[in-house]
């Protein structure tokens, strides 16, 4: 990324942390060498920049996959410290037509984890067949799990009457030597009746193998519960509107795919995009903890809160001399 002119040698960590670009120009010399055919520096680090965004784009295509999810159509969320370098070029090959760069995009998971709920999840073994005498032992197993709950949450600083809880099982046919997870509801107690909870794991049964086994009984060996409280409260804070065109804080020259020359691009300071603002690709966009790479081909707009909507105006051609994927 700084061979290539995506980052700042001297803004990184908002010009904290100097870069070396000779010393990082130098370490691609071996690998340049090894290549030939005219490779440099420059040749040999987007080559390294496309195929780390094939491996990401990859990555997603098989998590999607076990997940039956079509990303095609899909809008990204660009978070952590180098997601959005690459965010563009990844939603590019997945066929994304947005991308989103949330406002402190690098800390964003640890920011989610302080306004999410509060939350525990328990889990217990006790094998019993699903029938009418499992009721009073299930009741007295999810009455100790849900104190246990409600002790673990208030020493994390939740109310007594702020706890929901939601229940769920691990079940079998009677037999089998694998289970299915499924969650059967809320409440204060054991929501549901008998014939409702084995109808739903006959059809949650169904849903992942293509079948149901109607004469055989059905085991549960583990009983779950959630335990949660409300989430804190939260204002999402908004920019000031942004006036005009945004003015570049300066450009540099950057190169963004294989058989592409460097170019000169505008540098955007990202505390000075104000709501409304527009801008397109290429573009970069720094702040202290990343940067945002914006190629040809993307259009952006600052949205309320602060974060910039990268929008696809045009389809960017696969590199000369490879297919998608690959690499």
């Amino acid at each position: 990324d700084l061979v290539l002119g995506l980052l700042d040698p001297q803004y990184f960590l908002g010009g904290e942390m100097p870069l070396d670009l000779p010393a990082a120009r130098a370490a691609f010399a071996p690998l340049a060498e090894r290549l030939g055919a005219g490779s440099d520096a420059d040749h040999v680090a987007v080559g390294v920049y496309e195929v780390i965004n094939q491996n990401m784009a990859a990555s997603a295509r098989m998590h999607a996959v076990e997940r039956g999810i079509d990303l095609r159509g899909v809008a990204l969320i660009a978070f952590g410290g180098a997601g959005p370098v690459h965010a563009c070029g990844v939603a590019t090959l997945l066929e994304a037509p947005r991308v989103i760069f949330p406002v402190n995009a690098s800390v964003l998971s640890a920011f989610g984890t302080l306004v999410s709920p509060v939350r525990i999840d328990l889990a217990r073994s006790m094998v019993r067949t699903l029938d009418e005498s499992v009721s009073a032992d299930r009741d007295t197993l999810l009455a100790d799990m849900r104190q246990e709950a409600r002790r673990v949450l208030a020493a994390a600083g939740a109310q007594a009457d702020e706890v929901s809880f939601r229940y769920g099982l691990d079940a079998r046919y009677e037999g089998q030597g694998n289970e299915i997870t499924l969650w059967v509801g809320e409440g204060d107690a054991w929501p549901t009746s008998l014939a409702d909870t084995i109808e739903q794991f006959h059809t949650e049964y169904q849903k992942i193998y293509g079948l149901r086994i109607p004469d055989v009984g059905v085991e549960v060996v583990t009983w779950r519960v959630a335990a949660w409280s409300d989430a804190p409260g939260f204002e999402v804070p908004t920019v000031p509107v942004g006036t005009g065109s945004p003015t570049p804080d300066r450009h540099r020259a950057a190169r963004f795919r294989l058989g592409a020359p460097a170019v000169e691009v505008p540098v955007y300071r990202r505390a000075e995009l104000g709501a409304g603002h527009r801008f397109v690709g290429p573009a970069l966009v720094e702040e202290r903890e990343t940067t945002s790479v914006i190629p040809d081909g993307w259009s952006c707009e600052v949205a309320p809160d602060g974060s910039i909507i990268a929008t696809a105006t045009t389809a960017v051609a696969t590199p000369a001399g490879t297919e998608e994927g690959s690499a």
